[in-house]
């Protein structure tokens, strides 16, 4: 399929002169035109200057799961604004509750959906319980939450807070205070030498909480799997030292699934892997692969009943609204993206093709000195660049960018950790559809086989 490019020189001069684009450093938009995509349709993306693209990070930030073009999902959401667009939260919709019913379906042990209309946001309200609950049951006192290096949680000063990326730390302070920080799980680059590093890793949260006091610690916010902190898979052991952990210091779980959920790892969610039994679990990008905006923070019915079991204390509520949390086409494209996940066989698919891109990857490594390692999960995966595999010195995190834009200018878009870690920008990232076939994972692998070479030559 080819797109025939429109005279777009006003658009590409409004978005010059008015945009302010995410994560972009704008001086060279002053004699470079910013990239502008215009179409989508299954795993391809077209610019303006109609120049066709295989997408390999699912509209760059893991979002768009079941492709472009879902008309599906469309003409869901176009039939539900014309029904309803829009009430408060504190009222219900037809698309809220059939979706969140689904939804905890896929979740046994969770029972409760509250909407809201990003992931920053969904993990803010996570916070905000955890702190409530601290005043309600402890006197304030256990209110601290601990979060894990090169985690990331969002964007709002106190996600950040909660952020384990210094990079995109850097220049936000003062944070908001009681978060505490606790060791990555990454054992490529482990902080010790011992057989069984998942439950050494784990041990180390033990260690943060003791120090801290078991008493202060409220909960424990982790991604299941670190996504841009460098596609971390927790090793062996990992996950089931941390649940012993909290259930031994009454310590809430929190799970951070706004890149890994609705089916990016080839289960509903990332935690489902490990059997972990979470308190609080948050969710955004995938959920309704971009078709519109929608974020949930889910929890079990323990934590639910704790804001209602005294209705005569009028401060005995969660008092807190998303004012777009109320909007209906959210959960009413998440319904149509979740009924083509399961029609289609996507999480099957997923598994099979991460097993492909996997293959893949370690091939690449095998012919390229400059891999260091080749991790993930389902369709999320990272390959990181060492100068020298002995030292596992990272390369320059120039020329991780410059195999990037190669691959762009092949056609493919890649990722790579992006201003995340000091000195450690250097794991090239691939997040591509879950409709994703092998022609799609070869190509992508293929381009970044001729990147490599051209730039590390």
């Amino acid at each position: 399929m080819s797109v025939s490019p429109n005279d777009l020189t006003d658009v590409i001069e409004a978005d010059r002169s008015h945009i302010w684009h995410h994560l972009s450093q704008h001086k060279p938009y002053e004699s470079v035109d910013p990239r502008i995509m215009v179409e989508g349709r299954g795993m391809r993306v077209w610019d303006a200057t109609g120049k066709e693209h295989l997408d390999g990070v699912s509209g760059g930030v893991w979002t768009v799961n079941v492709g472009y073009g879902r008309e599906r999902i469309a003409n869901a959401v176009r039939d539900q604004l014309l029904q309803m667009p829009y009430f408060a939260g504190s009222m219900g919709s037809i698309p809220g509750a059939r979706f969140a019913e689904k939804l905890i379906q896929k979740m046994p042990g969770m029972t409760r959906v509250y909407y809201t209309n990003s992931g920053s946001e969904a993990n803010e309200k996570a916070f905000k319980m955890v702190r409530q609950i601290a005043h309600k049951r402890y006197g304030g006192k256990k209110h601290k939450i601990l979060y894990r290096d090169r985690d990331y949680h969002g964007t709002t000063i106190a996600c950040l807070s909660a952020g384990g990326q210094d990079e995109r730390n850097a220049q936000y302070g003062p944070f908001t205070p009681g978060f505490v920080r606790v060791p990555h799980c990454l054992e490529y680059r482990a902080q010790a030498e011992t057989e069984n590093y998942g439950e050494w890793a784990a041990n180390q949260i033990e260690e943060v909480i003791l120090r801290e006091g078991p008493d202060t610690v409220g909960a424990l916010c982790l991604e299941p799997i670190t996504a841009g902190g460098g596609v971390i898979v927790p090793p062996e052991g990992y996950w089931t030292r941390v649940q012993e952990i909290c259930e031994k210091y009454d310590i809430l779980l929190h799970i951070d699934e706004v890149v890994c959920g609705v089916g990016r790892t080839g289960t509903w969610f990332g935690y489902q892997h490990y059997g972990v039994k979470p308190d609080f679990v948050t969710m955004a990008k995938g959920v309704a692969s971009g078709y519109a905006a929608i974020a949930c923070m889910v929890t079990t019915e323990k934590v639910f009943e704790m804001f209602k079991d005294d209705a005569s204390d009028p401060m005995n509520y969660f008092r807190d609204i998303s004012t777009f949390g109320g909007c209906t086409a959210g959960p009413a494209a998440a319904l149509e993206n979740m009924a083509i996940i399961e029609e289609e066989g996507l999480l099957e698919n997923t598994t099979a093709m991460g097993a492909r891109l996997i293959q893949n990857l370690n091939a690449l490594q095998e012919k390229h000195r400059v891999i260091g390692d080749v991790r993930g999960k389902g369709l999320f995966c990272g390959a990181e660049l060492v100068a020298d595999r002995k030292t596992k010195e990272p390369v320059d995190e120039k020329k991780a960018q410059a195999v990037v834009a190669d691959c762009m200018a092949q056609g493919v878009v890649i990722g790579v950790t992006n201003r995340s870690l000091p000195g450690l920008n250097n794991t090239l990232c691939f997040s591509p559809a879950l409709i994703s076939t092998s022609d799609d994972i070869d190509e992508i692998t293929s381009a970044v086989d001729k990147a490599l070479t051209k730039v590390f030559s």
